[in-house]
């Protein structure tokens, strides 16, 4: 007989277990390395974790309370979108590419400040770009537009993780749900078991975000531009994995083609 204390000793450890998924990783850093203080870092950790356990708790509750089984194509349709999410998560930050480019032909084609003082590197949120020596609108970019409305609510720079951590969570729940299935028969110790499941992947989560966030925090103190190529590195990492979950959904495991082959893990 499975004890309660089993059970969540057993959640805890499995959620934070399941927090250091490649894909879970590879997602958060591309947001991670962008910032450059350790509590947003934990908080973006656990953002993502609260995301993930949501889903958890909706999807995952409704197949072990309804015992629903999960149709092929729609199993992989929820994987589908972890990879696509990846892709678009790279391109953003390989993006940052382009913005380098541009001030290097800026630089090369002599347009100096008046003053002689060197450009400034100058961010709104995702937006950087460099100042010549003259100041500039907020209403001039669309990003400093939109934190000037939202900045005052907390839960805006979070959002983003937040929604990454349910998408991730889409695609988990179907497996961890069966999981507990196969172990759990009772339906309140199985719930249970899910919210310590949840529990334990934002601790896990938030663990490898203050890891991150430290090293890039100590990293930029010797190096202003070492974050942006962090950055850049963990796009690349990004748009490669999701590209891959892409092919083996769509092709290998048949979500493109007449005979789908969705096996939870």
């Amino acid at each position: 007989m499975i004890s309660l204390l089993t059970i969540v000793a057993l959640g805890l450890l499995l959620g934070m277990r399941h927090a250091t998924d490649p894909d879970h990783v590879i997602a958060v850093s591309t947001i991670v390395t962008r910032e450059h203080n350790i509590k947003r870092s934990a908080l973006i950790g656990a953002a993502w974790g609260l995301g993930h356990t949501l889903t958890i708790l909706a999807v995952g509750g409704a197949i072990i309370l309804f015992r629903i089984a999960l149709p092929p194509r729609l199993g992989l349709g929820m994987e589908m979108a972890v990879g696509l999410m990846l892709i678009v998560l790279g391109l953003k930050n390989i993006r940052a590419i382009f913005t380098w480019s541009a001030d290097r032909a800026i630089a090369s084609q002599g347009h100096e400040p008046l003053d002689g003082d060197p450009p400034r590197y100058h961010s709104h949120g995702d937006y950087i770009h460099v100042h010549a020596g003259h100041p500039h609108g907020s209403h001039r970019n669309p990003v400093a537009a939109m934190d000037k409305w939202f900045r005052r609510y907390g839960l805006y720079q979070l959002l983003r993780p937040l929604i990454i951590g349910v998408i991730h969570g889409m695609a988990g729940s179907a497996a961890i749900a069966l999981l507990v299935l196969s172990t759990i028969s009772n339906f309140h110790w199985a719930l249970a078991y899910l919210v310590v499941f949840g529990i334990g992947t934002i601790a896990g989560m938030m663990l490898i975000t203050l890891t991150l966030g430290s090293t890039l925090a100590y990293g930029q103190k010797r190096s202003v531009r070492l974050g942006q190529h962090f950055g850049v590195a963990a796009g690349f990492v990004s748009l490669a994995f999701g590209l891959f979950i892409a092919y083996q959904i769509g092709f290998v495991n048949g979500l493109f083609t007449s005979h789908p082959n969705w096996i939870p893990r």
